[in-house]
């Protein structure tokens, strides 16, 4: 390489770096306790005006308070360290099956037409409907923007969760959520808990808060992500892939595509 060469490489490294370090000296830092969020909420209420936030989203995101109760709840997830067994019992899984096979003859027509628009049958909907909320009863009390907006600002999970705020601060924005919006400790929310950026990218229109709603937008998820109409679900079938995109922990993907199978009618051998 020329001495020419070398100094424009050496240039264009250091410009890049320039650059690298403006933008990590400009975002907002994230924390591990309560002492730095409401600085934190500053200087990210900054970001996302630029990025083209309104001025009334960015007042309910300075309204948000740490959530320890979210935090214990990121913190203490213990039931998907479980056996198989041991989370089916902890989670009602006979019962939701059980449930599960009543309101699969009740809402005949609603399953019939979500599996010819999507192909995907009752069974896997409704045990994650049933796992999730218990069936719509179970939908959280915790404010969602400060839920989302903790778990952006906490260290663990950052760019995570600051993927689903500025979600957050879209729904917002455009009417689908509102600053007193409430569900689960992390922000799902609905009957089949959707978390912002989820909603956004694969919600069908309809309420979350309805079966309908919640059911389609669920179906449309698993579809998105690659379910095929008329393969298996369970594990090592072509439709199991879609279940495990819905939640990444296995014995959670193993349990709804157990009781899925339970409530549509298969057998109930495991794999």
């Amino acid at each position: 390489m020329t001495k020419c060469g070398q100094f424009k490489t050496v240039t264009v490294a250091a410009l890049v770096a320039v650059v690298w370090m403006a933008s990590k000296a400009s975002a907002a830092q994230c924390g591990s306790t309560a002492a730095g969020f409401e600085a934190w909420k500053e200087q990210f209420a900054g970001e996302a005006r630029g990025r083209g936030v309104s001025a009334s989203s960015g007042a309910a995101l300075m309204a948000t308070k740490y959530s320890t109760a979210t935090i214990a709840a990121d913190r203490g997830q213990r039931s998907f360290h479980l056996s198989l067994d041991q989370f089916l019992a902890k989670r009602g899984g006979s019962v939701i099956a059980s449930r599960g096979r009543a309101l699969k003859q009740s809402n005949a027509a609603l399953f019939a037409s979500i599996q010819q628009r999507y192909g995907v049958p009752p069974g896997p909907l409704i045990a994650i409907w049933g796992m999730e909320t218990g069936f719509g009863r179970e939908r959280g009390n915790q404010n969602t923007l400060s839920a989302v907006a903790t778990l952006a600002y906490d260290c663990r999970r950052s760019a995570y969760f600051t993927d689903q705020l500025y979600a957050a601060l879209t729904l917002i924005d455009r009417g689908v959520l509102s600053s007193s919006s409430r569900g689960s400790m992390h922000g799902e929310i609905g009957q089949t808990q959707f978390l912002p950026k989820t909603i956004l990218e694969y919600g069908t229109g309809g309420s979350l808060d309805t079966p309908a709603g919640a059911l389609s937008s669920t179906a449309n998820f698993l579809r998105a992500h690659g379910w095929s109409a008329g393969a298996g679900y369970q594990p090592g079938e072509a439709n199991f892939g879609a279940i495990q995109a819905w939640n990444a922990a296995p014995v959670y993907q193993r349990a709804i595509a157990l009781i899925g199978q339970q409530i549509d009618g298969g057998t109930s051998g495991r794999r």
